[in-house]
C-alpha cells in the first residue's frame, strides 16, 4: 500500500509518504516543531512496516535529525521553490543499511562522469500523451519492468498521474509506443521529477532518452520549473549517461531506496537548473 498523510496540528505540518510496499516512510516537507515531527516518526516505525525513514528537509531543519543518527546522502539545488533540499535517511535495519552493489556503482559512476556529450539525432516525433495513450503506456512499463516502486502497469494509475499534473512523452513506431518519459511536477515547490523512462528491448539503440528528456525540459521550462532531477538506478549505466551528458549534476546516492526493475537497488541523485540552459 501507498498513501500519503497530511499532518495539520499545532506546532507543525507535514507531508508524508507512507510506503509499505517498498517498506520506507518518506516526509516530503514539513515545517514547525522537529520534535514533535521525530515523536511521529518513532511511533510509524514501531509498527516494523518500514525499514527506512527519509526527510526531505531545508538546510535549517537538517541539524535536529542528524544529532539523532540521520545521514545525509544527497540533496537537490533549488528544490523548495529555489531552495536545496537535503535527503536525510535513517535506517531501521542492517540489511537496509547496506549495498551489495556500492562499489560496482562507484565505478559505473565515475566512469559515466568521464564521457563526453554525444548525441543521435531522432528520426521519430516525440509528442506529449493525452488520456488517450494511457494504456499503451501502460503496456511498454509492464514490458519493460518486472518491479517498480509505483503500479505504471495499471492504466487507471497512469490516467491519476496525468490528472495530478504529470507530464508524459513518448515516441511510437507503427502506431505503438516504443519509448517513454515523465516529469512529476510540484507546482507548490517549482520543481520536476524526471521518472518513468523506459524503452522497448527491441529499440534500445535509437537513443530515444535524450531526446524524451530534451522535450520535457522544454515542456517545464514553458511552465517556468527550473529545477529539474532525477532518481536513477545506480547501477544503470544507460540511464545514468543520459543524464550526466546531458548537463545533469550527481547529487548523491540513496541506498537500498526502493524495488525497482528486479530487487531492492541503490538510486543516484542527478540535478539541473533549467534556468541555465
Amino acid at each position: 500500500m501507498q498513501t500519503y498523510e497530511y499532518i495539520k496540528q499545532p506546532k507543525l505540518e507535514a507531508v508524508v509518504y507512507k510506503d509499505e510496499y517498498n517498506r520506507r516512510l518518506r516526509v516530503d516537507e514539513f515545517r514547525g516543531n522537529a520534535g514533535l515531527l521525530w515523536e511521529y516518526i518513532k511511533r510509524q516505525t514501531g509498527s516494523n512496516l518500514y525499514e527506512k525513514v527519509i526527510i526531505k528537509s531545508k538546510w535549517d531543519q537538517s541539524l535536529f535529525f542528524l544529532e539523532r543518527g540521520f545521514i545525509l546522502e544527497g540533496g537537490v539545488k533549488g528544490y523548495f521553490d529555489g531552495d536545496r533540499v537535503l535527503f536525510l535517511s535513517n535506517f531501521l535495519t542492517n540489511e537496509r543499511r547496506n549495498s551489495s552493489y556500492w562499489r560496482d556503482e562507484d565505478v559505473i559512476l565515475q566512469t559515466v562522469q568521464a564521457l563526453e556529450s554525444h548525441e543521435v539525432p531522432c528520426s521519430k516525433p516525440i509528442s506529449v500523451a493525452t488520456e488517450e495513450h494511457v494504456s499503451q503506456l501502460a503496456d511498454l512499463y509492464r514490458e519493460v519492468f518486472k518491479l517498480y516502486p509505483v503500479p505504471l502497469h495499471n492504466p487507471e494509475y497512469v490516467k491519476q498521474s496525468m490528472e495530478s499534473g504529470t507530464i508524459f512523452v513518448y515516441i511510437e513506431e507503427n502506431g505503438r509506443i516504443i519509448s517513454a518519459a515523465s516529469a512529476e511536477v510540484s507546482s507548490t515547490w517549482k520543481n520536476a521529477e524526471l521518472t518513468d523512462c523506459a524503452t522497448r528491448t527491441s529499440h534500445r539503440k535509437g537513443g530515444y532518452m535524450k531526446h524524451l528528456i530534451r522535450k520535457l525540459e522544454a515542456e517545464l521550462q514553458e511552465r517556468n520549473i527550473y529545477c529539474a532531477y532525477t532518481i536513477a538506478r545506480a547501477l544503470s549505466f544507460g540511464m545514468n549517461a543520459v543524464f550526466q551528458q546531458l548537463g545533469y549534476r550527481y547529487g548523491g546516492r540513496l541506498a537500498n531506496n526502493c524495488i525497482i526493475f528486479d530487487k531492492m537497488e541503490d538510486m543516484n541523485i542527478w540535478q539541473k537548473d533549467l534556468s541555465e540552459v
